[in-house]
């Protein structure tokens, strides 16, 4: 399982079913298996009976029921006992627009983050709330830079991801089960050195919202205190958790972007045997598997920077260039495979010199990842940052 989207509700049989439709109806659309779970803590109305008539519409949504009222308790539990690589939530309200759920996941996916959140403060993003709202929301995270310095821009967006083995380090350490769940994680990302990842969202408040601004913001004060007064005492190990979570990071960084190397390796392999093909009965051999080469690397490079390191800003061009420099050893090899070839048999037909030539692509499959990872994607981090 790849993604597991958890949506915690408390009474909400009225809005329920058409968030789960929308989920799925977007959910089909990405490229990774998935599944949604309904965390529905303590409801007193008629939503487990519609959650489960949901789950049984639907082959990809499941139920979880807990007897507590908590969001923070609710996400923690399916969490804890999730197998997916990508653990996200969100808000049955979907104030945050569904769009936003790809650039969401996509680079905790890759391994190019480690903890992702819809932000409605960042640039770029589209909010649509009442001044109240909006003025407590603001100064809370103002509050938050100043006496935890963080540096994450909105703390309370109920639109969050985060990877699996990141989760499992860091959810022993949260003690909130309710609203200031969301920041206790962050913040204890944060100083773990992980790299949060920001999406500027659309978001439009909920005018049927229940939820107790002020007493919401009392409690996530109360939860600042008592966060800020573990660190500052040292009850929460940040330097043991730092090492821990940065080794399950990168174990889990590196399986993913091995996956996604090899998909995107049969992509191009499968791109490059058409090309040569089809050049090679217009052009000679040689010629023909530097064309090939060349057009299928640019392809490569742009599938490997999108998706198996996460990179959609700037660079594309400089990252062209090194790829393109890296297929130097390619094409070095296939040619000298493709000399030997040719007298070795000097009469081999066409899928000959397609096998011959695919075999000695793959004997630089392992240098090619290595030059990718360490120096055409290689990354510039910094503690906490946002990209």
């Amino acid at each position: 399982m790849t993604l597991e989207l958890v949506i915690p509700v408390h009474n909400e049989e009225t809005d329920l079913p058409a968030a789960v439709r929308n989920l799925v109806r977007t959910l089909h659309s990405l490229p990774w298996t998935w599944r949604i779970t309904i965390a529905d803590n303590a409801s007193t109305d008629a939503t487990p009976a519609v959650a489960r008539s949901l789950a049984e519409q639907y082959p990809h949504v499941r139920v979880a029921t807990f007897a507590e009222k908590g969001r923070g308790r609710a996400l923690k539990s399916v969490w804890r006992e999730s197998d997916a690589q990508v653990l996200a939530y969100t808000d049955v309200d979907l104030s945050t627009d569904l769009k936003a759920l790809l650039p969401l996941v996509a680079p905790l996916i890759s391994g190019h983050s480690d903890v992702a959140i819809g932000s409605r403060l960042a640039r770029g993003s589209q909010v649509t709330r009442g001044v109240k709202r909006e003025l407590v929301s603001r100064s809370y995270n103002v509050l938050l830079q100043s006496v935890l310095d963080t540096r994450f821009s909105d703390a309370q967006c109920g639109f969050k991801a985060v990877r699996r083995e990141v989760a499992d380090a860091l959810l022993p350490w949260v003690e909130d089960d309710t609203w200031f769940f969301d920041t206790e994680l962050l913040v204890l990302a944060e100083r773990s050195g992980l790299r949060i990842h920001e999406v500027p969202v659309d978001w439009v408040d909920d005018p049927d919202s229940r939820v107790d601004v002020m007493r919401t913001a009392l409690d996530d004060l109360r939860g600042m205190r008592r966060l800020g007064w573990a660190l500052l005492t040292g009850r929460i190990p940040v330097d043991d958790l730092r090492r821990r979570v940065g080794s399950a990071r990168d174990a889990g960084r590196l399986r993913a972007q091995l996956a996604l190397f090899a998909f995107v390796g049969v992509v191009s392999s499968i791109a490059y045997t058409c090309l040569y093909g089809y050049l090679r009965h217009h052009l000679a051999g040689p010629t023909s598997n530097v064309l090939a080469l060349v057009l299928s690397t640019v392809l490569n490079t742009s599938l490997n920077r999108r998706f198996t390191f996460g990179n959609s800003g700037p660079g594309a061009v400089r990252a062209q260039a090194k790829g393109l420099t890296v297929l130097v050893g390619g094409v070095a090899t296939t040619t000298v495979a493709l000399v030997l070839l040719r007298r070795a048999s000097p009469n081999a037909a066409l899928p000959t010199e397609v096998l011959v030539l695919s075999l000695a692509n793959l004997s630089v499959t392992a240098l090619r990842f290595a030059a990718m990872r360490q120096w055409v994607f290689r990354r510039r981090d910094t503690v906490g940052g946002a990209t």
